[in-house]
């Protein structure tokens, strides 16, 4: 398909052969009609371009040929202002947007010279070239081009052209705008620049990348030196200043562009990650986007330094190496902070995204939340024995038993064994489910030790799921974007995440006062804030994983420290907890301090999910195998097609009462350990030595996580 008939130069000379009045104001209609919509200019991007900006629109990164740093006309120096129009456009206050005289002594310049050397564009011309045209030197395109320039003075002011010409025009070496260039070319604001440095970027834009002082700094300085010379033709600086300013040599002090490189890197690589799958790939490849997030930059740079602090100061004496942090608001399912590790430039992998990683006990939460769901109390009691059920051998840290617990000591205290009663008690099918429901995406496996945290997930999923518990029971899926702009200014995504209840509002009240009580007086003292907190510690096999997730009603986190290669460490979930505390004290600040619900009446509870009891093939207290007769006193065989639940009674089996105050907790239980994801997993060592006494610092919490 040819080019539009208003764009042939063989229409123009044809109209002009005529002669005719008329044709030549219906060409001129037709090139009006053809023009764009120049109400949008403000809000231009740059094609290509791609602008993350945190949620209090400080800029976080800008990718492709983006003027890094605008100003306004009022901000820019009058030097400079006067600097770009003594070379540019020294009529730039008498035209209209065409300088007709500028045109005719280029045409006559051109022509002496047999070659292009001067050309006539006004400042307006090139704003309208730049945003909305293209560099051909076609006729077609020029004619165009002045038309462009005088609807787009009709719409704007000299100043406000000033300003877009000032802030979008190349001056070579990826310096997009006079801000951009100072920095890029002397490390300066442009308000610090000389007047030698001044001319030098004024003198940049008819082939910025020819006459980059970077590239070619003899032929920059010429063009200074051309553009000092007009500056005193046009009345702006003396003779002496030309001098003066001749004299100096270019100084030069490279930098990179401003924000080419982000400083929250984790984060706004994960946004590019989201991109594909909320605009178009044409969207994408056209650029020119704007991506509001929902990052707070207070928060985050609080979080870079709780992780840095942590893997700087104490890693090295407890063995861990890396260390993740994410931060979601359970109200709307924002990210409001995101740390993926240490060193982005040694290694992009995200520990909060990307790392699969067994969560230990901060699974249990979960499981429990499961189980109040169903109808059990908060003070039904359990067993904490050794147990051995179909062939696997769950273990509390240094195989110490505690004998009968309700479920909120067990929590408080991190009980494997009791967690392993629950579970079979509860069933694998409705803690997956609801695992799922509440944010988790990565698969459960339906295994004994899913109750000690062995399926892997990662930080952002599980720190979802308590926001779910901070929500009240409504899930929000977690998200980074909360708009997205074309060049246009058009906004082309709007974050619509809608509340989904997954639990009902009297089972997380339950759950939560739980939790409380880990902070308060179990596992997860170190994370307490001076206000209600409600969390979880957890650890993995051998101390490879150290968590703490832990939320106060407008905000929910999760710490992660451990090693990328998976060796163990000999560090404790109570430095996760103290990283989340010192995290935490700056989100809180200023924050209101809200209560979580009221814990609900417990009498007549009915449940409001079905369990679905595990039929073991085999289960029996103790961890010696029953006599091969299946008769001995500790063994207690169920068959597959049995119904009967593997939680006791309140009682022990041989009619006992239970303990007169079924919440009395027992003395601190030592780390737990996540076995390996198999029902038939050998007996595992210690997880962890207790952490040693400490006589300053924060309260040192209990061994067990």
């Amino acid at each position: 398909m040819g080019k539009p008939l208003h764009r042939r130069y063989s229409f123009w000379l044809a109209l002009v052969a005529v002669g005719g009045g008329g044709a030549f104001a219906w060409g001129v209609w037709a090139v009006e009609k053809s023009l764009p919509d120049v109400s949008a200019i403000a809000s231009f991007a740059q094609n290509g371009t791609l602008t993350i900006k945190a949620a209090d629109g400080v800029v976080l990164q800008q990718l492709g040929s983006a003027t890094r740093q605008k100003l306004t006309i009022k901000q820019v120096p009058d030097r400079v202002i006067k600097a770009f129009i003594a070379a540019e456009d020294r009529r730039f206050y008498q035209h209209n947007g065409v300088d007709y005289q500028s045109i005719v002594r280029a045409v006559a310049s051109n022509l002496l010279a047999r070659d292009f050397v001067e050309g006539g564009s006004t400042i307006t011309q090139q704003v309208a070239r730049i945003i909305y045209l293209n560099q051909d030197r076609t006729m077609g395109r020029k004619i165009q081009e002045a038309f462009l320039a005088q609807k787009i003075e009709r719409a704007l002011s000299k100043d406000q052209v000033l300003e877009k010409y000032l802030n979008l025009v190349y001056l070579g070496s990826g310096a997009y705008g006079v801000a951009d260039a100072a920095w890029v070319y002397f490390s300066k604001s442009v308000d610090q620049l000389t007047l030698s440095e001044t001319a030098t970027i004024a003198g940049l834009p008819p082939a910025p990348s020819d006459y980059s002082p970077l590239v070619n700094p003899q032929i920059a300085q010429q063009r200074r030196d051309i553009v000092l010379d007009r500056m005193q033709e046009s009345g702006y600086i003396t003779e002496a200043e030309v001098e003066q300013a001749r004299a100096q040599p270019l100084a030069l002090k490279p930098s990179f562009p401003k924000k080419l490189y982000s400083d929250t890197p984790y984060f706004t690589s994960y946004v590019q990650q989201q991109l594909p799958k909320l605009v178009s790939k044409e969207q994408l490849e056209a650029g020119g986007l704007t991506v509001e997030t929902s990052l707070n930059t207070t928060w985050q740079k609080a979080a870079e330094k709780a992780i840095k602090d942590a893997v700087k100061n104490v890693g090295p004496a407890e063995g861990f190496k890396q260390a993740s942090l994410v931060a979601v608001d359970p109200r709307n399912g924002e990210i409001r902070a995101m740390v993926g590790g240490t060193d982005f430039v040694t290694s992009q992998f995200n520990r909060v995204t990307q790392a699969q990683r067994q969560p230990g006990s901060s699974f249990k939460p979960i499981l429990y939340t499961t189980a109040i769901a169903t109808g059990i109390s908060p003070y039904a009691s359990y067993l904490d024995a050794p147990l051995t059920v179909d062939g696997y051998k769950p273990q509390n840290y240094g195989r110490k038993y505690s004998g009968w617990l309700s479920l909120r000591s067990a929590l408080t205290n991190s009980v494997n064994l009791v967690s392993v009663r629950l579970l079979i008690d509860v069933g694998f099918d409705p803690v997956i489910k609801l695992g799922h429901d509440m944010g988790i995406q990565s698969e459960l496996l339906p295994t004994y030790s899913l109750a000690l945290g062995a399926s892997e997930v990662n930080l952002l999923e599980i720190t979802t799921a308590y926001a779910t518990l901070a929500a009240r029971g409504n899930h929000m899926e977690s998200h980074g974007i909360r708009r997205i702009i074309n060049r246009r200014g058009e906004v082309i995504y709007t974050a619509n995440v809608k509340p989904k209840r997954v639990i009902d509002q009297d089972t997380v009240a339950i759950v939560t006062w739980m939790m409380q009580n880990v902070v308060n007086s179990g596992t997860g003292q170190a994370a307490q804030i001076g206000r209600p907190v409600a969390g979880k510690t957890g650890t993995s096999e051998e101390a490879r994983d150290l968590w703490f997730i832990g939320f106060v009603p407008q905000m929910a986190a999760g710490v992660w420290l451990g090693n990328d290669d998976n060796t163990p460490t000999w560090s404790y979930s109570s430095t996760a907890a103290e990283v989340w505390h010192n995290f935490m004290t700056t989100v809180v600040k200023g924050m209101p301090v809200e209560k979580f619900a009221e814990l609900p009446k417990l009498d007549n509870r009915k449940g409001v999910i079905k369990a679905k009891p595990v039929k073991p093939a085999q289960m029996y207290d103790g961890e010696a195998p029953p006599s091969s007769s299946g008769t001995s006193d500790n063994s207690r065989s169920y068959p597959k097609a049995s119904g009967e639940p593997a939680r006791t009674p309140a009682g022990d089996p041989n009619g006992n009462a239970a303990p007169a105050a079924p919440d009395q907790s027992p003395a601190p239980a030592a780390p737990e350990t996540a076995p390996p994801p198999q029902n038939t997993a050998p007996e595992l060592p210690p997880a962890e030595p207790a952490p040693p006494p400490t006589t300053s610092g924060p309260p040192p919490s209990a061994p067990a996580n």
